[in-house]
């Protein structure tokens, strides 16, 4: 039986997973009406935004956890 590797996610999958993630926190900070979770859910959005463009300012280095 021969084992199948499977292609590992790379950043290409990341980039549009991080831009579902920010769109869903933003309709969640609109949605609701608690005020402490729209600041949480801001904060979120700013930390996701912000890896979203480390991914798009160095597309080719890997992540520093990794090395």
């Amino acid at each position: 039986m021969k084992a199948e590797s499977q292609r590992p996610k790379g950043r290409e999958d990341a980039i549009p997973a991080l831009n579902a993630a920010i769109e869903a926190l933003n309709l969640a900070e609109k949605i609701s009406s608690i005020t402490p979770a729209k600041a949480a859910f801001g904060s979120v959005n700013i930390l996701l935004a912000a890896i979203e463009v480390c991914f798009l300012l160095f597309p080719n280095d890997p992540p520093q956890v990794h090395v």
